[in-house]
């Protein structure tokens, strides 16, 4: 297993995935799958083999398992475990290279892999949204927040749009690339996540309205820089105008919820925010998918199952209490249809 876990990445992966998933493939192999799976000869795995190891990176203190603090004599070396468990999104990671192995029929047919579990976010809700923009209106990156949460555009888009991709005029944007930081190369501009993530939305008048304010601020910043003024042509920028580095975007944002007494959520929580809104408007699915750049509709279905279920529940204890005996009005009785 070990074997083709390493060909799989470096022989495969690497020509398939960008170069930071492929960082993070290197590490959950190197952290977790070589250990955990690696002795496993392939043609011996079962399903319940994977199903088992699955489980254990899911509930096993991570400082216990790899011994990280017996150096230090703390954690499980003192007998005082500190829980630390892989986040959801490494789990999901690990089974992400699970399924490319069944994929390339290199495992038994029949070892399936089981479904990942579904990623946990915590959107605003509507009061909170409005008390975070609010809060935003006097920061240089006000527009960039405004467009985060109108517009569900990841951190990346929004970092890597260019003003000749805005028409403020009609109104429109086209999102083709996204600013990331590599570990080879530094700030870099790639295309999108996926080409269905090339796409072309609406944005909100509030959204014209600061992008208007925003770019007359960069002018004037301009002008003040002189020749120092780098002319990079981003739409959000450092006030040199450099691009803005995406971990230094999150710090920010950090600081910003604290200023405004808002719980903590992550920055791409607020692209969640702006769907789980749209759908709680009844929004169409298809709409909400073609705006967040999803490549397929089962996608987005799948992550915002739980709000559609809550919908759904909303609307059946409406037509409860619509059907309740206590609402019985003979002076107002149910309509009926004419049937011919």
């Amino acid at each position: 297993m070990n074997d083709y876990l390493t060909y799989w990445l470096n022989g495969i992966a690497v020509h398939q995935i960008r170069e930071n998933t492929h960082t993070r493939y290197a590490a959950c192999l190197r952290l977790h799958l070589i250990p955990g799976l690696g002795a496993k000869k392939l043609a011996r795995l079962t399903a319940r083999d994977v199903r088992t190891f699955l489980d254990h990176l899911r509930t096993t203190c991570q400082c216990c398992t790899q011994e990280r603090d017996i150096d230090r004599r703390s954690c499980c070396a003192i007998e005082q475990c500190c829980d630390k468990r892989l986040s959801p999104l490494t789990v999901t990671y690990v089974h992400s290279i699970l399924e490319h192995a069944v994929r390339e029929d290199d495992l038994p047919r029949n070892v399936k892999t089981p479904a990942a579990r579904p990623r946990r976010f915590q959107p605003f809700t509507a009061s909170e949204t409005w008390q975070f923009l609010q809060a935003a209106s006097g920061d240089r990156l006000h527009a960039l927040y405004e467009l985060a949460l109108r517009t569900g555009l990841r951190k990346g888009e929004l970092l890597g749009l260019h003003w000749q991709d805005l028409d403020l005029d009609t109104g429109t944007a086209s999102i083709h690339r996204s600013l990331q930081r590599t570990r080879t190369q530094g700030l870099t501009t790639l295309h999108t996540k996926t080409r269905a993530s090339e796409r072309r939305i609406a944005l909100p008048t509030e959204c014209v309205h600061s992008l208007k304010t925003h770019r007359e601020r960069q002018q004037e910043e301009r002008r003040g820089a002189g020749t120092a003024r780098s002319g990079s042509g981003l739409v959000f920028t450092t006030p040199t105008g450099g691009p803005l580095d995406p971990a230094n975007l999150t710090r920010r944002f950090g600081r910003l919820l604290h200023q405004a007494g808002l719980r903590r959520i992550r920055f791409h929580d607020l692209r969640h925010s702006t769907a789980t809104l749209l759908l709680e408007q009844g929004v169409d699915l298809v709409v909400i998918k073609e705006l967040l750049g999803h490549a397929h509709i089962g996608v987005t279905a799948g992550v915002y199952a739980h709000v559609r279920l809550r919908l759904k529940r909303q609307a059946i204890d409406s037509l409860g209490n619509a059907l309740s005996t206590d609402n019985d009005d003979p002076d107002n009785p149910p309509i009926t249809a004419d049937v011919r």
